[in-house]
């Protein structure tokens, strides 16, 4: 009897030191992968900020635009400017244009307004701007891995704790009990951590 229970306190040991092995490398996934959310909201926001910059220098632009036009329409101007000032609002008309397609890139991203339309340089180079809402989907990719890695470490720490149970309890059928309960909970926690892994592998 004695030889049967040190043989079940043996397996049912190596068991909580597996699961509890693998619940240690969810966390460490969870939270690379918590950083890494984190980043991509900062990221997100200064792409709002920039995206709104680029509207303010366009509302600006078409201020001056309508006024040098009003201007012109309403004769306001001597003959000798006209042409200086009609070839400054289409220099005008030009900026506003680019300011539409570089808030346009900076929201959506380089890779979804196609190269005949890069506009925005990152550090010289066209073509590398990521969108804002590219971070949003990001970000709501790993809030649902993260959901999921909460999932899988709870039942890791229920699964420990009905292996100790398993280990003190020395009726065999309360033990046996325990014992797959253990396993049931510490299958779910690795099944729901490998759901994790593989969502946010996507981001």
């Amino acid at each position: 009897m004695d030889t049967e229970n040190s043989g079940f306190e043996m397996k049912c040991g190596v068991l909580i030191a597996v699961f509890a092995a693998v619940m240690a490398v969810s966390d460490m996934f969870a939270g690379k992968y918590g950083d890494d959310e984190i980043k991509f909201i900062n990221e997100k926001s200064s792409a709002y900020m920039w995206y709104q910059a680029k509207s303010i220098r366009e509302t600006v632009t078409e201020g001056q635009k309508n006024l040098i036009n009003t201007m012109i329409e309403g004769q306001l101007i001597k003959a000798d400017s006209l042409e200086k000032l009609s070839k400054h609002s289409l220099d005008l008309s030009v900026d506003i244009n680019r300011y539409k397609k570089e808030k346009k890139e900076i929201l959506v991203g380089s890779s979804k307004v196609g190269k005949e339309n890069w506009v925005q340089d990152i550090n010289g180079e066209l073509g590398k701007v990521i969108g804002a809402l590219e971070y949003q989907e990001k970000i709501e990719i790993l809030g649902s891995a993260g959901d999921q890695f909460d999932l899988s470490n709870l039942f890791f720490q229920i699964c420990l704790v009905m292996g100790a149970i398993s280990l003190v309890t020395k009726k065999r059928n309360i033990q046996q009990v325990f014992f797959y309960l253990m396993i049931s909970l510490g299958s779910l926690g690795t099944v729901f951590s490998m759901m994790a892994l593989k969502i946010a592998g996507t981001a």
